[in-house]
C-alpha cells in the first residue's frame, strides 16, 4: 500500500511539471486509480476490524450459552445468556456499523450450540465509486469437549431412595429417586459420550454404590487375600449347654436405707463448718436388729467372665446405725449437729457358677443361647464359600445358618474421636486405619487389613452387657438381630460401551442407613494415583494426554449412621468402634471422618463433585466439594 501510494504521489508532482496536453488525460485516470485503490484499503480495513470483533461475539455468545446449558438443554435462559455475552462484545456505536442481528441455536439438547451474527459496516471512501456498505456475516460453534478423564461415582443407595424425589412413598406411575439417579447416570453417561465422539479421548468410570457398608470383597480379594483378615469378631451369639456348678459363698449388703429425716441434735450452733465438724460425733457401729432370716432368694446373671451365676440369699440380718452431718441453716447463718437412722441387711450368699459349654451340633443338650462378642474364622469365608453356623433358631430349637460372602467389609482398625486433621492427603490420629487412603495392610496385623462383614453372624444386646444369655421358649425372648445393607459391587476404572454402563446403573438396589465416609474412602481409594490400583490409574492414555479426574458423590440425605447396625465399623452399641460409649455423638464423629476424608481426596487433586438429590445441601456437604462444584437436584 505504501509503495502505491509513493507512486501515486509521484505521478500528481510529474503532472504539475509537464506541459504535453498529452499527459493530462493520462494523468487524471491514474489520480481515479489511486483513490480507488486508497478508499478501498480505508474502508476493507474498517471492515476487517469490524468482521473481527463480530468473530469475537460471535464465540463469546455461544460459549457463554454453552456454559448455561442445565438439565433441561439449550432453554430460554441459556438463549439470553448468549445474547448478553454477544451484546457486551459487540457495539455498533464503536464500530460504526447497524443492523447488526445474532442468532444462536442447538439442535442436540445443548451438547453443541451454533451461532450466526451479521452486520453493515458504511463506507467512508468507496461510496464515491457506487459501493455504500458492506455486508458482514460469521459463523460459530461451542461444544461441550473432554479430555481424558477419570470418573468415579459414590452413589448412595440408601433405603430412603425408595422413596420419591419429594420424600413420600412412590404411587402408581411415579419414579422412585433411585430410579431418577440411573436415568440420570444414563444421560451423563450419553452426553459425555457425545461431547469425546470423533476425539480420541479416554473416559474411564468407577463406581462405589455406598450405604452402612460398601461392596469391595471381590475387589480387595482380587488385589491381594492376604489383605483380609483370618478372623472377625462379631457380635453373635452361641447355644450353650451351662458345665457343671462350683459352689461357692460369700457375704455383701444391700443399699443402704434411712428411715427418717434429719433431726438437730442440741441447739448448740457453730459459726463456722469446721467448727460443727470438730463437735460433731462418730457414727454408730452397725449393729444387728430384730431376727435372722432366711429368704432363698435366687437371682441368676451371667458374669464378666461369661459364667452362669446363680446366687441364693441365704441368710439376711438387718442392721442399724446412727449418722451425724453438720448442717447450715440460713435463717441465722449458723452450723448445727443433725442426726437420723439408717438401716442395711447384711447378706451371705451361696453361689453356683457354671462354665459355658458351646455345642456344636443342633441335636446336643442346650440350655439357651450366650450373646457375646465371638471371634470366627475366615479363612474359608473370604474366599466366597458358604459356611454353616450354628446361630440359627428353627421353632425354638438351635439351627445351622448357611451363609456366603456377598462383598461387603468391616474396616481396619480406627480411633473413637471426634477430632480427626488432614495435613495433605494423610489425615491424624495415625492409629485411624481406616481414613487411610493410601497404604496397604500390614500381611502381619489382622488390626490393619479389612475383614469380611457376616451379617448372618451378628446380634446386638444392651450397650453395658458384654454378655447376656436368653432362652427362647421363655415368653419374653428377643432374637435382636442387627439389620445389615450390602450395597451392588464397587468397580474399578474402566473404559464402558453404553450397555455395560446401563446394566450396572440398573443393578442398583435401594437399602440401607447412610454413611457418608464408608462411601467417601472407598471413591477416594479407587481413584487415587498413590493408592492400592495405582498401576492402574496411572495407566497412560493412548493420545498420550493428561487426565483429569473426578469423584461424583451423589446423596439423598443427611448422615444417619445407627448403633444397631451391623455396618462396616461393627455394632456400634456393642463395638464402640466410633464413639467410645456406643452411642453419643455418633453422627457428629461420622461426619468428622467425612470431611477430613473430603480433604484429604481434594489435595490429591481429585475433583470432587457434590450433588444432593431430593434434598437441601447441608454444611457437610458443601465444604466437601471443590470450589464451584455442590449442586442441588430436585429431579
Amino acid at each position: 500500500m505504501r509503495e502505491r501510494t509513493s507512486h501515486c504521489r509521484m505521478q500528481g508532482r510529474s503532472l504539475i511539471r509537464d506541459t504535453a496536453g498529452t499527459i493530462l488525460p493520462m494523468a487524471a485516470s491514474g489520480i481515479l486509480v489511486c483513490a480507488a485503490i486508497i478508499g478501498s484499503g480505508v474502508d476493507l480495513s474498517r471492515a476487517y476490524k469490524a468482521q473481527n470483533r463480530l468473530q469475537s461475539a460471535c464465540d463469546a455468545g455461544v460459549l457463554a450459552g454453552r456454559h448455561s446449558v442445565a438439565s433441561s438443554g439449550f432453554d430460554e435462559a441459556a438463549e439470553a445468556k448468549a445474547d448478553t455475552y454477544f451484546d457486551a462484545n459487540f457495539d455498533d456505536d464503536d464500530q460504526q456499523t447497524h443492523g447488526t442481528s445474532f442468532e444462536a441455536a442447538s439442535d442436540d439438547n445443548g451438547i453443541t450450540v451454533s451461532g450466526t451474527a451479521s452486520t453493515r459496516l458504511d463506507t467512508a471512501i468507496m461510496k464515491v465509486f457506487g459501493i455504500n456498505d458492506f455486508a458482514l456475516t460469521v459463523d460459530c460453534s461451542a461444544s461441550m469437549g473432554v479430555g481424558n478423564s477419570d470418573i468415579v461415582m459414590v452413589l448412595d443407595t440408601t433405603g430412603s431412595m425408595s422413596d420419591e424425589a419429594n420424600g413420600t412413598d412412590p404411587e402408581e406411575g411415579d419414579t422412585t429417586k433411585l430410579q431418577d439417579l440411573q436415568s440420570a447416570m444414563k444421560n451423563f453417561y450419553d452426553t459425555v459420550a457425545a461431547s469425546s465422539d470423533g476425539s480420541n479421548a479416554r473416559i474411564r468410570y468407577g463406581f462405589v454404590p455406598y450405604s452402612s457398608s460398601v461392596n469391595v470383597g471381590h475387589l480387595i480379594h482380587d488385589l491381594n487375600p492376604g489383605f483380609l483378615a483370618d478372623t472377625v469378631n462379631v457380635q453373635s451369639r452361641q447355644w450353650v449347654a451351662w458345665g457343671t456348678p462350683v459352689t461357692s459363698s460369700g457375704t455383701g449388703y444391700t443399699t443402704t436405707l434411712y428411715d427418717r429425716d434429719w433431726t438437730r441434735v442440741t441447739t448448740t450452733s457453730y459459726a463456722t463448718e469446721s467448727a460443727c465438724l470438730t463437735a460433731k460425733p462418730a457414727d454408730t457401729a452397725w449393729t444387728n436388729y430384730g431376727t435372722l432370716e432366711h429368704p432363698g432368694t435366687r437371682t441368676e446373671y451371667i458374669n464378666d467372665s461369661g459364667q452362669r451365676v446363680v446366687r441364693t440369699s441365704v441368710d439376711s440380718q438387718e442392721q442399724r446405725s446412727t449418722i451425724y452431718s453438720c448442717m447450715y441453716r440460713s435463717r441465722d447463718g449458723k452450723y448445727y449437729v443433725n442426726w437420723k437412722g439408717a438401716y442395711r441387711d447384711f447378706m451371705t450368699y451361696e453361689y453356683e457358677t457354671s462354665d459355658a459349654n458351646f455345642i456344636t451340633n443342633p441335636d446336643d443338650d442346650w440350655d439357651g443361647l450366650l450373646y457375646r462378642r465371638v471371634a470366627y474364622s475366615t479363612a474359608s469365608y473370604k474366599n466366597f464359600n458358604t459356611i454353616s453356623t450354628l446361630v440359627g433358631l428353627d421353632d425354638d430349637e438351635p439351627a445351622l445358618v448357611s451363609s456366603t460372602w456377598a462383598g461387603c467389609i468391616e474396616e481396619r482398625q480406627t480411633v473413637a474421636t471426634g477430632t480427626f486433621t488432614a495435613s495433605g492427603d494423610a489425615i491424624s490420629p495415625e492409629g485411624a486405619l481406616d481414613l487411610n487412603i493410601d497404604d496397604a495392610p500390614d500381611l502381619s496385623n489382622d488390626g490393619t487389613k479389612w475383614a469380611p462383614l457376616w451379617p448372618e453372624l451378628s446380634y446386638y444386646r444392651s450397650a453395658s452387657a458384654q454378655f447376656a444369655f436368653a432362652d427362647p421358649r421363655d415368653d419374653d425372648f428377643d432374637e435382636d438381630k442387627a439389620s445389615a445393607a450390602c450395597p451392588q459391587r464397587a468397580q474399578l476404572l474402566t473404559e464402558m460401551e453404553e450397555d455395560d454402563f446401563d446394566d450396572y446403573a440398573d443393578s442398583l438396589v435401594a437399602r440401607g442407613n447412610t454413611y457418608h465416609d464408608i462411601g467417601m474412602i472407598w471413591g477416594a481409594r479407587i481413584a487415587s494415583p498413590q493408592g492400592l490400583w495405582d498401576d492402574l490409574v496411572n495407566e497412560e492414555p493412548g493420545n498420550g494426554g493428561t487426565v483429569s479426574r473426578h469423584i461424583i458423590f451423589m446423596t439423598d440425605g443427611i448422615m444417619q449412621p445407627a448403633t444397631t447396625v451391623h455396618s462396616s465399623y461393627g455394632i456400634e452399641r456393642n463395638d464402640k468402634r466410633v464413639t467410645g460409649d456406643g452411642s453419643s455423638s455418633q453422627t457428629s464423629r461420622h461426619n468428622a471422618r467425612f470431611l477430613a476424608l473430603c480433604e484429604a481426596v481434594k489435595a490429591k487433586g481429585i475433583r470432587v463433585w457434590v450433588i444432593a438429590f431430593g434434598t437441601s445441601l447441608t454444611t457437610q456437604l458443601q465444604t466437601c466439594a471443590s470450589s464451584d462444584s455442590s449442586y442441588t437436584a430436585s429431579s
